[in-house]
């Protein structure tokens, strides 16, 4: 049976529902934006929360909880429709807002980022599919940083309004109500506008040669197994993945607290929450489009090799300056690493499994986000907060070069 005329690959032939997708996206990212200047603050001010490890405890809830839903989201955007998943995503992000502004305890905190987890590890992971799924192979790089240029923009200028409202009214509830009205208008334009891509899925399918559906998609143990080590370039971007968000659940959990303890105020720390973020997803429209040119291997091992000297830099560093250089040269080694390595798994898995691929990609990605949450809580408690990012430093220049040593290219030739 033949594809419907409507039907075709390419961004310039569905820019409508992608530049849709890359709105819903940046709602989604501002969903987490709302948190990552005045939650660790308010754990402290308002909870009276001393250990870090107990602070840090809600981005290790929301990543376990994510990378969980990552790996079932691209399974189920298989298996029961890409716009369901989405909607679904949507329907667990209206609570989140409500349970910070009414939290009595820091366990509603903990319970909020569990509903937020589902919500980015649905919403985020189906919309980066979806737009894998729309533009095909050629253009996968720059799809990637439209995504991600998206919703980390979003990320940072949530973090930097969170900032200012906090800083002329409190730390709650007002710099929450923003959430109330993004959740909204994310969950109506899905239900309303979004359209489903699994006519763009059969379509690729069938050009990749002939009778498609008789290639066999690996079971998802298989999948486990190449992203854990058997496959080069699977299990690389995987470790890689993982490294990077440990170092942003860093960011997101101790900057706060690490430049308050400098003296910093309320709204030089939201200019911080933004510096970084913003960098990495401006960057990103060039970083996505620049590894369909030159390649995804030395993009990737260059940017884990400069975030782990950012790193570095911001540990040893003394003051707001100093400290806005090195989130700016963070956000520079995160918007090299971050569309590139999901457009490498785009690469290698067939577009039978792809989605199924990408969900087992971020189970692994963003489980760094709970062991960062872990290994940066027990050594802040122990020797500071400067030591744990220094830490966090050292294992991603390790990153770096495994990338380096072991990840194959990953990019299809020309006439491949």
């Amino acid at each position: 049976m033949s594809s419907s005329p409507a039907v075709a690959l390419g961004l310039r032939e569905n820019w409508r529902q992608f530049w849709l997708l890359v709105l819903v996206n940046a709602f989604v990212g501002a969903m987490v934006g709302l948190e990552r200047t005045v939650l660790p603050l308010l754990a402290e001010a308002e909870f009276h929360l001393a250990s870090k490890s107990v602070i840090l405890s809600f981005v290790a809830t929301f990543g376990v909880v994510k990378a969980i839903t990552n790996f079932f989201a691209g399974r189920l955007g298989d298996r029961w429709g890409r716009k369901r998943v989405l909607i679904a995503g949507w329907l667990f992000a209206i609570p989140v807002p409500l349970l910070v502004i009414w939290a009595p305890s820091w366990g509603w905190v903990v319970l909020a980022n569990v509903l937020l987890g589902i919500n980015q590890g649905l919403a985020w992971s189906i919309t980066v599919i979806m737009k894998i799924d729309l533009v095909g192979p050629r253009q996968r790089g720059l799809a990637m940083g439209l995504n991600e240029f998206a919703g980390y923009l979003a990320v940072a200028l949530s973090a930097l309004a969170t900032g200012w409202v906090a800083q002329q009214w409190g730390l709650r509830p007002e710099p929450f109500y923003l959430g109330i009205g993004i959740a909204a208008l994310g969950l109506g334009l899905s239900i309303g506008s979004v359209k489903e891509t699994h006519a763009h899925v059969a379509l690729e399918t069938r050009t990749l040669g002939g009778d498609a559906p008789t290639v066999e998609a690996p079971g998802i143990r298989e999948i486990l197994t190449r992203a854990a080590w058997t496959d080069r370039a699977l299990s690389t971007a995987s470790h890689a993945g993982m490294v990077n968000n440990l170092n942003d659940g860093l960011a997101w959990g101790l900057f706060p607290l690490f430049f308050a303890s400098a003296g910093l105020t309320v709204g030089q720390i939201g200019v911080l929450a933004f510096l970084y973020p913003a960098v990495w997803g401006v960057l990103q429209l060039w970083t996505g489009a620049a590894s369909d040119r030159l390649g995804r291997k030395r993009l990737i091992a260059g940017g884990m090799l400069l975030q782990g000297g950012a790193l570095g830099y911001i540990a040893l560093g003394r003051g707001f300056a100093e400290w806005a250089v090195g989130a700016i040269l963070l956000g520079v080694g995160t918007a090299m690493v971050y569309p590139t390595l999901l457009a490498s798994i785009g690469d290698v898995a067939h577009p039978r499994w792809r989605g199924s691929a990408v969900g087992v990609y971020r189970l692994w990605r963003d489980g760094g986000y709970a062991v960062g949450a872990l290994l940066a809580g027990a050594i802040a408690d122990r020797f500071g907060i400067a030591w744990a990012i220094g830490a966090a430093g050292l294992l991603t220049f390790l990153a770096g070069l495994q990338v380096a040593w072991r990840m194959p290219e990953t990019l299809p030739k020309p006439n491949a």
